[in-house]
């Protein structure tokens, strides 16, 4: 039985034209050209799809037909850190390889191409058996799921990821293809890819060259890609239609009042403390040298830009409107399954239920943020202990059957958790002693000096005494001892004596106890009852809505955009070279570095400066729909062609993650042009210019 149209009409959020994060499968083409006058065709979808790629936090997208990628300088800085040194800082001073043979192979880093899609919901959803408790419902679907992956990958030969739609509305394989011989060919300096600092963060208009070109190769030679994204040579205007392309990573309109109401008064601010203590422990650390500094800064930038983040998603969730959208659309959801009898004895107890959970989820937070072992706990930000903890588990999971153990190392997710143990990307110890020091401290104050993990894992001494014991004696920070370890097996594990081992054993118990009550708890609630709730919504609207972001590849798109960004006028829908050397000689230049450091410029691009053409387009804003992850995704026209490169979205759009406002969602790009221009006139680079442009 469906809804009601009257209760669907109610219930349906409003849903604009521009709206969305569409995977690929789903692409709303029918709305597209009722709006626009577009008609994109299945071809020009699947040549977009593979043309784009998926980095590590990010975007990018082939390029060239000697598979040169582009993506942004703030997703490529990890690299670019890694292959640089105090004595060639590639992060500072920008890089161009003058000839193929000069690209820098960066060890550790892997695209990944997103070949096909197979719908597995069917098969998921059959593993689930009458009378199962919700944890064991879970335990189900993650089994199955993992299973499915392990059989598609020995039969494809692909890289395959489970995926979940629709909070269980529906469940994918995504198949890809997977590239780790990739090398820099070229990045600006870090003043120039990110001029403005934090200051300028999350706002507009901007003057970022926030672009780096990269260079996948396959048997030592450059990669021919089936699609790439030829520059235009037009570049794109106010009003003009774009795409984007991308890996938005998680947003979180899909869920319950209750849900957003935690994230704006518990979660949130929570997350936004623990930053902040993680920034002040690094900057002690960075202040100590030079090469601190540069060790640190990756980290301290990627804090920040969290810190902004979350800022302004707590902004957009203190708006009373938005939150408002969601208590009658909740509502009218809630009405419109009270009316379907079969529907409300499935679902009618379900947002209870999610509330009940919140409060456990709340309940757990502390020694869920200090002793579990998921991204953003302490044992998830530090490299070494991480891959402590990896292989303490490992080695007790592996003597379980499958369908026992911690869904990552289950037979079907096992080789991707041992590809994450096992990859060359470097452990900096600095940065772990500093992050684990402070962590440890937060445990101390947050759970008390009485809580039994405080008293485990301190056992009377200090926390920065603790932390350096483990990250100064550890060899974890070896790969090939990491491999040593897992090859091992338990024996290696007991006769190990490395101290950060040692800690990952005084961490386990606790880690175990804790994973244990959030899937009790928390995990499987919000899984089973949000998936329900989602199922009356998926019955009522089908695929006419798009599934919240799970850094998977989306299409959005929109038109090139301004908004009033209240400062009482229309922000400029372009920013031009011309502007930002006005905005460091409004600064003061490169004589108030000591104050106003965000705004000065290398000196290369001041002694450069009169062979541009400071009428180029720079940035650009529009109005395509996009998150964290989104990063780096190339922005095209309607022809498929490169017209920019999205770094950044405004401060007022934050609130996004949760809620849309057609008003204040403006995403900002690097224009195509000023990257040309920039390879030509200032960085050395006219070659790659050239085969930007297929000369």
């Amino acid at each position: 039985m469906r809804l009601s149209a009257l209760a669907l009409l109610l219930a349906l959020p409003a849903l604009r034209a521009d709206e969305g994060m569409w995977t690929f499968d789903n692409i709303p083409v029918k709305q597209i050209k009722a709006k626009y006058g577009v008609d994109l065709d299945a071809a020009w979808l699947k040549h977009l799809q593979l043309a784009t790629v998926r980095f590590p936090g990010g975007t990018g997208a082939f390029v060239s037909r000697d598979g040169l990628v582009v993506t942004n300088h703030h997703v490529g800085r990890g690299a670019i850190a890694q292959i640089s040194s105090a004595q060639a800082d590639l992060v500072k001073n920008g890089f161009t390889a003058a000839r193929k043979s000069q690209e820098i192979r960066v060890p550790g880093l892997e695209l990944m191409m997103l070949v096909s899609m197979k719908d597995v919901t069917e098969r998921v959803n059959g593993a689930v058996k009458p009378g199962m408790a919700d944890q064991e419902v879970l335990a189900a679907r993650l089994n199955a799921l993992a299973e499915l992956r392990r059989t598609e990958e020995a039969k494809t030969g692909l890289t395959c990821e489970p995926v979940t739609l629709y909070q269980g509305g529906e469940y994918w394989l995504y198949r890809y293809r997977k590239f780790t011989d990739v090398r820099l060919a070229a990045a600006p300096e870090l003043q120039v890819a990110a001029f403005g600092g934090d200051p300028d963060n999350y706002t507009y208009p901007r003057h970022n060259l926030d672009f780096a070109l990269f260079r996948v190769y396959e048997d030592g030679k450059p990669y021919r890609p089936e699609a790439f994204l030829p520059f235009s040579a037009k570049g794109v205007a106010m009003g003009e239609l774009t795409f984007i392309s991308g890996h938005p990573g998680t947003t979180f309109r899909q869920q319950t009042c209750a849900q957003m109401v935690y994230a704006r008064d518990i979660g949130i601010p929570f997350q936004l403390r623990s930053l902040e203590r993680q920034k002040k422990a690094l900057q002690a650390f960075s202040a100590t040298s030079p090469e601190a500094r540069r060790l640190a800064a990756e980290v301290i930038y990627g804090i920040e830009n969290g810190h902004k983040r979350l800022s302004g998603q707590l902004l957009g969730l203190a708006k009373a409107e938005n939150l408002k959208k969601v208590e009658v659309a909740e509502a009218a959801l809630k009405a419109a399954v009270a009316k379907d009898p079969a529907l409300q004895a499935r679902v009618g107890g379900s947002w209870d239920r999610v509330a009940q959970a919140v409060a456990g989820q709340q309940a757990l937070l502390r020694e869920t943020t200090y002793l579990g072992a998921g991204r953003g706990t302490l044992t998830g930000r530090v490299a070494s202990l991480r891959h402590a903890l990896t292989l303490v588990w490992l080695a007790e999971e592996t003597a379980r059957p499958s369908a026992a153990r911690i869904s990552e190392f289950s037979d079907g997710n096992l080789k991707a958790t041992t590809a994450q143990l096992l990859s060359p990307r470097p452990v900096q110890k600095p940065i772990d002693l500093a992050l684990l020091a402070a962590g440890l401290e937060a445990a101390r104050e947050e759970l008390g000096a009485d809580h039994p993990f405080v008293k485990a894992v301190l056992g009377g001494r200090s926390p920065e005494a603790v932390a350096k014991a483990a990250v100064d004696g550890t060899k974890l920070d070896d790969p090939a001892e990491r491999r040593r370890l897992a090859e091992g097996g338990r024996a290696a594990l007991e006769a190990s004596t490395d101290p950060m081992i040692l800690l990952a054993k005084q961490f386990d118990p606790f880690s175990r106890a804790i994973q244990r009550r959030m899937e009790e708890e928390v995990t499987s609630i919000f899984n089973e009852h949000g998936g329900r709730i989602a199922e009356a919504r998926f019955k009522a609207f089908g695929r006419a809505v798009y599934p919240d972001a799970t850094f998977t590849l989306r299409l959005g798109y929109g038109p090139v955009a301004t908004y009033a960004n209240g400062t009482g006028t229309l922000a400029q829908p372009f920013t031009t070279f011309m502007g930002m050397y006005d905005r460091h000689l409004g600064w003061g230049g490169n004589a108030a570095a000591s104050e106003h450091g965000a705004w000065t410029l290398p000196e290369r691009w001041l002694k450069r400066q009169s062979k541009l053409d400071l009428a180029t387009p720079f940035n650009f804003i529009y109005a395509c729909d996009t998150v964290g992850g989104n990063s780096g995704s190339p922005v095209v026209n309607v022809k498929g062609e490169f017209v920019g490169i999205n770094f950044d979205s405004v401060f007022e759009g934050q609130g996004g993650y949760y809620v849309y406002d057609p008003d204040t969602k403006r995403a900002v790009a690097t224009d195509g042009r000023a990257i040309l221009e920039a390879l030509r006139k200032i960085m050395d680079a006219g070659p790659l210019a050239d085969e930007l442009v297929g000369k």
